[in-house]
């Protein structure tokens, strides 16, 4: 899919979610499924398999995300499954986090930890960064056990990496 479609279609969303007054909420929710997607290969496979009837995949959707997702992410979701966009979802996504972001006079900084950061530390981080970008930051939070410790922060295409794994790595090197 070109960048033009992938643009198209997270501005579609966006001005979806916008509309509704829940583009935050969308956002967080389109995030966490791009993510689960990413790391399932079988599900993934399966939303993507046209040999599955269109019906039993957007069932599979509405198991899954029913009743713990907004209408909205539930149908921009069978939307790009009906229309074979699977394997773009996160793209897709990204692009919608980061339009919706840029309307707001702010960046999305996506940072991968190997658990869970508490708020209080997603607030200090973001204040970090703030200072650095001279921009309000929002916190993406994805679970990466790869990490082992510390953090991975990406800000457009800016990498930060804190993380242990790394540092490892240099001292490996080092030697």
């Amino acid at each position: 899919m070109s960048e033009s479609s992938i643009t198209a279609y997270a501005s579609a969303i966006a001005s979806v979610a916008r509309a509704e007054g829940i583009a935050r909420v969308v956002e967080d929710e389109l995030f966490r499924v791009a993510r689960a997607l990413g790391a399932n290969d079988e599900l993934r496979a399966t939303l993507a398999d046209a040999s599955i009837p269109l019906e039993r995949r957007t069932s599979i959707i509405e198991d899954l995300l029913g009743g713990k997702a907004t209408t909205t992410t539930v149908s921009v979701v069978t939307l790009l499954v009906a229309n074979g966009r699977v394997g773009q979802l996160a793209a897709i996504v990204d692009e919608f986090v980061s339009q919706s972001a840029g309307a707001r006079g702010e960046a999305v900084a996506e940072v991968r930890s190997a658990v869970p950061l508490s708020d209080d530390q997603k607030a200090r981080l973001a204040a970090a960064l703030k200072a650095q970008t001279q921009l309000d930051v929002t916190i993406r939070n994805v679970i990466d056990p790869t990490v082992i410790g510390g953090i991975v922060t990406q800000i457009g295409d800016t990498l930060l990496d804190g993380s242990v794994r790394s540092r490892l790595t240099q001292l490996r090197e080092a030697f």
